[in-house]
């Protein structure tokens, strides 16, 4: 408006109005514009090449007015800002009220929710330390494969039962039935309904665990010190109403010592509390299953599978009584290993088992430092030559190794360069003649 008028006052159609940050605000006139003089009124600010820049009174007191409204306005949002927090200061008690009674609608409406859409149960909580989960399910497990696909499985503890030692074969699901009764625990404990049939819980105080595999190098502490680090805390500060579930204690180090350090961890924490302290014990050593029967409250379970066709099916089912082997190398397979590889790895298998059972009739258990562990004794240099070939030695099969892996060969999924590759590699293992060969028979037997 300002610059209207002046543009009507002056008679210069061509006057412009701009703003920098050294002289503020000012009126614009070109020479090629106006070529006589400017009004009396106009205070001359800069001189230009082809241009000259005024203002006037008016215009200042404009300026003033406009750099003041900023800093009026940052002080008037201020002072509404101080008022509006005086306010809700005042209102702290209610809000805090309603942000206390929203936040249990929404807790006790989501957990209400997930138990009625996934059929959940009410546990009933007890003082005593039993605990008994009828066809009891991991709910994060089952959210990803389904209900339908998710074997559900019953365990229960008392006072005779103290500490399961759960066995079976590597992706049984051990470690799914350990963690799906730490849940459910949890769950109970904390107001929900629980993944189960049925739940009877005896209260917990603190729940331990001792699962998976990790380091902490920053630290220098290595997977096995971790372990053993996290074994020990659970020693130490376990009680009566604790719940501990531990996951292959010992696999970090050598056979025989993980089996020791496993056999005297099942030991402590079966005496511990008074034979008292619940436990799950998920392990692939097996001669801990000796200590059932030997030490009160040891039960043994396994996850029970199927053989079919020289395959294994996975029933995921939780049975009683221990597991006779772990099916590693057929887990192996499956991951897809190398068949040579796979077929070499079930070889030594089978010898190492013949040596451990020479060794369990050679060695009464009575007299063994560690009940299970099947050491066998030296007899000598001439034992010990005798045991090594027969940890190389083929296991004792009806059929010819190459049959066998005919029987598990799928031609039609081969690409000709595969199939060339194992017709060279068969040609390697049993295309030889012998007298070619000799020599290098000798060679791996010395």
């Amino acid at each position: 408006e300002l610059l209207e008028e002046e543009q009507e006052r002056t008679g210069i159609a061509k006057l412009k109005m701009g703003y920098n940050r050294v002289f503020g605000y000012y009126y614009e006139v070109t020479r090629a514009s106006h070529a006589g003089s400017v009004p009396e009124h106009f205070i001359r600010r800069q001189t230009l090449a082809n241009a000259e820049r005024f203002t006037t009174v008016a215009l200042k007191e404009l300026e003033e007015e406009l750099l003041s409204a900023a800093d009026k306005r940052k002080s008037l949002e201020y002072k509404m800002f101080q008022e509006l927090r005086d306010h809700v200061a005042r209102q702290r008690e209610r809000i805090v009220h309603m942000a206390d009674l929203i936040a249990q609608l929404d807790y006790w409406q989501s957990l209400a929710q997930v138990g009625r859409q996934n059929n959940w149960c009410r546990p009933r909580l007890t003082d005593d330390a039993h605990l008994e989960i009828r066809e009891g399910r991991h709910p994060v497990v089952e959210a990803m494969l389904g209900s339908a696909n998710f074997v559900p499985n019953n365990f229960r503890l008392d006072q005779k039962r103290r500490l399961c030692l759960l066995t079976g074969p590597n992706m049984a699901g051990k470690s799914t039935v350990l963690r799906q009764v730490a849940i459910i625990c949890l769950l109970a404990q904390m107001g929900s309904m629980v993944p189960a049939a049925e739940a009877t819980l005896g209260l917990v105080d603190r729940l331990f665990s001792r699962v998976g595999a990790s380091d902490n190098l920053a630290q220098g502490q290595s997977t096995f010190m971790v372990e053993m680090m996290e074994t020990a805390r659970i020693l130490r500060q376990a009680t009566r109403r604790s719940l501990v579930i531990l996951d292959e204690i010992g696999r970090g180090t050598s056979t025989y010592d993980g089996v020791a350090l496993a056999w005297a961890v099942v030991e402590e924490l079966a005496r511990r509390a008074g034979g008292g302290l619940r436990t799950l014990f998920a392990t692939h050593y097996h001669e801990l299953t000796a200590l059932e029967g030997r030490i009160p409250g040891v039960f043994t379970m396994n996850i029970a599978i199927r053989e079919y066709n020289n395959d294994i099916l996975f029933l995921h089912k939780l049975v009683p009584g221990p597991s006779d082997r772990s099916y590693g190398v057929e887990v192996a397979r499956l991951a897809g290993v190398p068949v040579p590889v796979v077929q070499r790895a079930r070889a030594i298998l089978a010898g190492l088992e013949r040596g451990r059972e020479g060794a369990r009739k050679a060695v009464a258990l009575a007299s063994m430092p560690l009940p299970g562990l099947d050491l066998p004794q030296s007899k000598g240099k001439d034992a010990t030559a005798d045991a090594l070939p027969e940890i190389k030695a083929a296991p004792p099969a009806t059929e010819h190794p190459l049959v066998l892996l005919l029987h598990d060969l799928a031609p039609d999924t081969l690409s000709p360069l595969d199939a060339l590759k194992l017709l060279m590699e068969w040609k390697r293992l049993w295309g030889t003649k012998p007298d070619a060969d000799n020599g290098n028979a000798q060679i791996e037997e010395a």
